[in-house]
């Protein structure tokens, strides 16, 4: 006899990881420094490409990387920590390259137009900043901002990748190691879809609040990304409702 309503506990609960791990990627793109074609002139700090292209190279990696942690075990703790590490590692060597790009190919420091002193190293800033531009490179404060970005970002991949598996396998009485394997391989395509469509969409939403380039947490525009986390809980609230009828009606 099936519990109803213990089934329905259970959903509720893996909604609420969906809904979070929306809000963790739409707030985790506040932190990745965007510099887009201004940076990719270095006349911007940041990594010279769009908001959404970085949250979802974050996002999809630790998404990943959760997904690979999911073979092995279901801990929920190494699952989650699995994504982070995942996201922050693809940004860090992001932010890195970029780096090499900007001193030895363009030949500019790493200085932010935003803050006079860099917050973490104390450096000044303003003395570096050529005429006209908004910063070069990326700044010590904007990279640490961007490892912290890419970890709440993969963090939230994997809580949405991990409540969709979790769902369908309460709902097709599926044990993990028989969902990752070729018996539930439908369920896995199905919830890649739906993290993979969750994850853009909440990268979307803050590319709008952001409206262009952003250094880091020392931004004046990261004072804004509320009004980005509550339109990402409300929409992602209702895309885990649909996975409940979808993935959790299997």
């Amino acid at each position: 006899m099936i519990d109803i309503v213990g089934l329905i506990a259970d959903n509720i609960m893996y909604m609420l990881l969906i809904t979070l791990g929306g809000v963790l990627v739409s707030v985790s793109v506040h932190f990745v420094p965007v510099g887009g074609a201004p940076a990719a002139m270095a006349q911007a700090t940041g990594i010279g490409t769009g908001t959404v292209q970085l949250a979802a190279g974050a996002g999809l990696t630790g998404l990943v990387t959760a997904g690979s942690m999911m073979g092995v075990t279901d801990n929920i703790g190494l699952v989650l920590a699995s994504g982070a590490v995942g996201g922050m590692i693809m940004i860090a060597v992001t932010m890195i390259v970029g780096q090499w790009v900007y001193f030895y190919g363009v030949g500019c420091p790493a200085a932010s137009a935003k803050v006079k002193y860099d917050p973490i190293t104390k450096d000044r800033q303003d003395l570096y900043i050529s005429q006209g531009t908004e910063g070069h490179a990326i700044p010590t404060v904007s990279f640490v901002s961007g490892v912290i970005g890419a970890g709440l970002g993969g963090l939230g991949g994997g809580t949405v990748y991990y409540a969709l598996l979790k769902m369908g396998e309460v709902a097709a009485g599926l044990t993990i190691k028989d969902i990752m394997s070729a018996t539930g391989h439908q369920l896995v395509g199905l919830a890649s879809i739906f993290a993979v469509g969750i994850f853009f969409m909440n990268a979307v939403i803050p590319s709008y609040n952001i409206g262009g380039t952003i250094e880091g947490f020392h931004d004046p525009k990261f004072k804004k990304w509320p009004k980005a986390a509550i339109t990402s809980l409300v929409v992602t609230l209702l895309c885990a409702v649909l996975a409940v009828v979808t993935i959790g009606g299997m």
